[in-house]
């Protein structure tokens, strides 16, 4: 065996070193621009993005984090109770891995039985006879419901009253001068009625882009307008919105998030936040008799984990308890949704005077629709202008 000398072996040795990171660097830039190019390549929905950080993150606690931080600095763990047991991170990754707690045996069953987190909501004001079984609550479509275009029914769309019925309408007496302070618009955009669908008797299908809620929210603006409070109301298809982004159903609000934050920072003057939506119950749960005629119920639903939501759940109570004073049965009542199965804030943290409005359930009429749209005009113009009078911007008229 030939050695050579000492300085050529390690000059070999440090070339064959070189070589090997070369090679490493550039077999890592090539994976690189491979990751990076099928990662772009994806369908959006598939794609990583902040929304779908959000998602794993959710399912972490807030202490968990702390906990975390705590570990490379210390000063963290002040703000933790001593009460608070350290995390279980098995607990954590096996709950993120399969969406069941541990500690929490009703995960299992709300994973695989329909509707079993609404109990999760809370009635705070009901009407007799209301119960869990039916509070307000939303079944989303499948996709290609959604995506479906029905043929809609454009007989009985009353917008409007019969000739005679109404009256001429008069002046307000008082009115907000052309300023727009109330917001009306809808997360979910395409929730419609079955008398209005041909062909559809399916409650799960009762979805069309165009005869929808939007309807009703155009009624109430009118309703309000008339009454001289200024309304804005936002008709804008949330169904395309999603398409568009490759959002799924239960990203509606993160949708109707933007519409709201844009009326919000174009316009100072807006005070009140309506989102309309229809219920999934039934007719017999959300149809009442008042003088002979029927009406579409509503019911008032706050988003329980916006941390000021005492003051939009207060708001709810006077409105619903208004309601039923001068149309008896009218408001089934105020509800707070909160925990899994639910958005939890509805974008309610936009405002103090922001409401979630169910008008009516699948089986309602607009010709019901449109007489609780007015009545809903007439209570709240009356609590809109007693407040302003409360806090002097305008005068009582003797």
């Amino acid at each position: 065996m030939k050695f050579g000398r000492p300085g050529e072996v390690i000059v070999s040795v440090n070339g064959a070193i070189i070589r090997k990171l070369i090679i490493v660097f550039v077999l890592g830039l090539v994976m690189l621009f491979v990751m990076v190019g099928m990662l772009t390549s994806l369908k959006p929905q598939y794609r990583i993005s902040s929304s779908s950080l959000g998602e794993v993150t959710d399912e972490l606690s807030i202490s968990s984090f702390v906990h975390l931080f705590s570990y490379e600095n210390h000063y963290f763990k002040q703000a933790l109770s001593p009460d608070i047991p350290s995390p279980g991170y098995f607990n954590e990754l096996f709950q993120f891995a399969t969406r069941v707690n541990l500690d929490d045996p009703r995960s299992l069953l709300g994973n695989e039985l329909p509707g079993f987190y609404h109990f999760d909501s809370e009635i705070i004001v009901a009407e007799e006879g209301l119960d869990y079984t039916t509070i307000p609550y939303e079944s989303a479509p499948p996709l290609e419901v959604l995506m479906a275009e029905r043929e809609a029914s454009i007989q009985n769309l009353e917008l409007d009253k019969p000739a005679g019925e109404k009256g001429p309408v008069q002046p307000p007496a008082l009115s907000t001068n052309g300023k727009n302070v109330v917001f009306i618009y809808h997360s979910h955009s395409s929730e419609s009625y079955l008398p209005h669908l041909k062909g559809v008797t399916d409650p799960d299908a009762a979805y069309h882009s165009k005869v929808n809620v939007t309807m009703v929210g155009k009624k109430l603006a009118e309703e309000l307008t008339e009454r001289g409070i200024g309304s804005q109301v936002n008709v804008e298809d949330m169904t395309q919105k999603l398409k568009q982004k490759g959002w799924n159903f239960s990203k509606s609000y993160a949708a109707s998030r933007e519409v709201v934050q844009s009326a919000l920072a174009s316009n100072r003057d807006l005070q009140y936040l309506f989102d309309l939506h229809r219920d999934a119950n039934r007719r017999e749960a959300t149809t009442v008799a008042i003088n002979g005629k029927d009406y579409a119920k509503i019911a008032f639903v706050i988003g329980g984990e916006n941390a000021d939501y005492e003051r939009n759940e207060k708001l709810a109570k006077d409105l619903h308890s208004l309601i039923n004073k001068k149309y008896p049965g009218l408001s089934r009542g105020v509800f707070t949704k909160r925990g899994k199965g639910t958005n939890g804030k509805f974008n309610q943290d936009l405002s103090q005077k922001a409401i979630l409005f169910e008008f009516g359930g699948v089986d309602n009429s607009f010709e019901e629709l449109n007489r609780t749209a007015e009545a809903v005009a007439d209570i709240f113009s009356e609590y809109y202008w007693e407040a302003e009078k409360v806090n002097g911007t305008v005068e009582s008229k003797q």
